[in-house]
């Protein structure tokens, strides 16, 4: 059966993984979510990813990052559903938690934080919000 949200899979894995303690999650690989966890590493949701090709298909081994025990990423939610996208310019860009989180947003230089969106001055596709 074909997955009709793979993003918000793999954030749903993220988020169970934190939930359950473990070091790291398996996500099936793709571009999208490799630019998605390379903006959590640069922002430090994730201590990093990398290929795991152990599998009959190419896979993304995410290593969760906890501080003192608890999970770094509190909450993560997907904004734009594949029956509802939302789409925003760069000064209209939601922020998270009075800026304390990220918004992830699929731009034309990329996927990219909120506040690296702003200072590129582009908008996009509103892809999850973190905190």
């Amino acid at each position: 059966m074909a997955m009709t949200d793979p993003l918000g899979d793999m954030l749903t894995r993220i988020r169970n993984g934190q939930r359950a303690k473990m070091d790291s999650v398996l996500s099936p690989a793709s571009k999208l979510r490799a630019s998605v966890l390379e903006v959590l590493q640069r922002e430090g949701y994730i201590r990093g990813y990398s290929e795991d090709e152990t599998g009959k298909h190419k896979a993304l081994r995410i290593e969760l990052k906890y501080f003192e025990g608890e999970p770094a990423i509190k909450h993560v939610s997907r904004v734009s559903k594949p029956g509802r996208r939302v789409y925003s310019g760069s000064q209209g860009l939601p922020t998270v938690r009075n800026g304390l989180g990220i918004t992830i947003v699929s731009t034309p230089k990329g996927v990219l934080s909120d506040a690296e969106a702003r200072t590129e001055n582009v908008g996009g596709e509103v892809l999850a919000e973190v905190f």
